[in-house]
């Protein structure tokens, strides 16, 4: 039976990865400027910020870098951190470069970056970063070329939502023909694709809406990888949030939460084969599979949890 469900421990995900902790055993001058985020598939990753904050910073449910202005920090810096790290873990594989924002970098400088770090850790295999849609788009075809030969090999892209209502509501600044425009674009050019989108986003009003659209986007996007969060609204935003919202905003309760992972799994009619997970800090239950391979054994899954919510993740270990 090809069906598999991956569980995770209980746990934030969003803490500094492991490189973070030998760093500090070491006693390495590394500058990280926390907060510091990355995916959870990046836990065993390298993480190096290029940038600090996010140069959008304006979504309304998102607080991962509203204590930061937005900064490109100086190749010196840079460099010597590639330095220091490359001589302490010289059989690193994988890279993550942080903030929320390291495709906004100017081109020449992105390249220079990859192409230092592939010299100076001659195992690497990946370097990964997040990615807006704006960023890929305003990015030529021929730049997209140069950075992915250079080695940028995985982007994270924040879908969020497939419908534009929602889009305007939560202030992403995309649209959705835009999203899939970038995610069509990267993936044009040879990059392995991870979209994230939030389960929750558009509360009990609009849940049809939300999942009806989402899973036709994400199908015509088909990335390779496909992450679902929960909408994890912490008090410094919320009254932003429902603001922005302009009209009252209902969250949904955990068995909703469920009804509307269950209706994006039976929704989702990918082109290609998708991996998919929810198993981020801020997931009622952490499972994963293939779509649409393991489509019938997620559902079961799901269906059993709404029958027996005692097994669900405790509200207070939810993080976004």
């Amino acid at each position: 039976m090809r069906y598999r469900v991956t569980v995770e421990p209980f746990r934030r995900i969003i803490i500094l990865n492991i490189y973070s902790h030998i760093i500090a055993t070491v006693n390495l001058d590394l500058n990280y400027d926390h907060p510091l985020y990355r995916p959870p598939s990046e836990a065993d990753s390298l993480t190096l910020q290029v940038t600090l904050g996010c140069s959008f910073n304006k979504c309304s449910f998102c607080n991962m870098y509203r204590t930061k202005d937005y900064q490109e920090r100086p190749w010196d810096e840079i460099k010597a951190e590639i330095d220091l790290t490359s001589d302490a873990f010289p059989q690193t594989k994988r890279i993550f470069l942080a903030d929320g924002d390291a495709l906004n970098l100017a081109t020449d400088d992105l390249i220079r970056i990859i192409k230092y770090l592939n010299l100076k850790f001659p195992t690497l295999n990946r370097v990964a970063s997040y990615a807006m849609p704006k960023n890929i788009l305003h990015k030529s075809d021929e730049e997209m070329q140069m950075l992915r030969h250079a080695g940028l090999e995985m982007l994270y892209v924040g879908v969020e939502t497939g419908n534009d209502i929602l889009l305007k509501k939560v202030t992403k600044g995309a649209t959705s023909k835009g999203i899939l425009r970038a995610c069509q674009k990267a993936q044009s050019h040879g990059y392995t694709l991870s979209c994230m989108v939030i389960l929750g986003l558009g509360g009990r009003t609009y849940t049809r809406q939300h999942i009806e659209d989402t899973a036709r986007l994400v199908s015509m996007a088909s990335p390779h990888y496909l992450a679902a969060l929960n909408l994890q609204l912490e008090e410094a935003i919320y009254e932003e949030f429902a603001r922005k919202f302009s009209e009252p905003f209902i969250p949904l309760e955990d068995t909703e939460i469920l009804d509307e992972l269950e209706s994006l799994i039976r929704l989702i009619s990918p082109q290609r084969p998708i991996t998919f997970r929810a198993n981020h800090a801020s997931n009622v239950y952490s499972m994963g599979g293939t779509l649409p391979a393991d489509r019938k054994g997620l559902l079961s899954l799901i269906v059993g949890l709404k029958r027996s919510p005692w097994h669900l993740k405790p509200k207070i270990l939810r993080r976004f």
